[in-house]
């Protein structure tokens, strides 16, 4: 949630809210399979207010200033966006307090929906159809925000990490 306090808070909110319906507690699953969920949804809430409060400037999202990434006429890349090559000598980067610095850091640049979307996806391993009826997105328009996002974030690590 790139803060502590905010972590703190959605842990206690979780387990408040799991008080007030412990009798919808049906024991279906364990209790921390159950907890799990609701602080689950507290977190797409918190992503999905955040992305509501930058409107988009078009349908999928995007800001106005976004360079133009590809040629029309080579339907490529355009050279001077083209990715340089990403060598990583280190084997699992995410246990690099470094990376995982500037990482954080390229991930908020990005707009608040396209962080939200990534992280669901990507760091918080939630189902692609559970996304977009959460952030109320289409499954086009998920797909063209997790593209951008992974383009901007490749594009910052490659300045920041490299």
């Amino acid at each position: 949630m790139n803060s502590d306090e905010l972590a703190r808070e959605l842990v206690q909110e979780t387990f408040l809210a799991a008080l007030e319906r412990s009798a919808n507690f049906r024991g279906e699953s364990t209790e921390r399979t159950w907890l799990t969920a609701i602080l689950k949804h507290k977190i797409i809430d918190i992503y999905r207010s955040r992305a509501a409060r930058f409107p988009a400037t078009d349908k999928w999202g995007t800001p106005s200033n976004e360079p133009e990434w590809f040629d029309p006429d080579l339907n490529n890349w355009k050279k001077e966006h083209w990715p340089a090559p990403f060598s990583v000598k280190d084997d699992d980067l995410l246990d690099n307090k470094e990376f995982m610095k500037v990482l954080q850091a390229c991930l908020s640049k990005l707009p608040p929906l396209w962080m939200s979307v990534f992280k669901l996806k990507h760091m918080e391993d939630e189902q692609t159809a559970t996304i977009c009826k959460h952030m109320r997105l289409t499954t086009a328009n998920f797909w063209v925000i997790i593209h951008r996002a992974k383009v901007n974030l490749r594009s910052c690590l490659q300045k920041n990490w490299i």
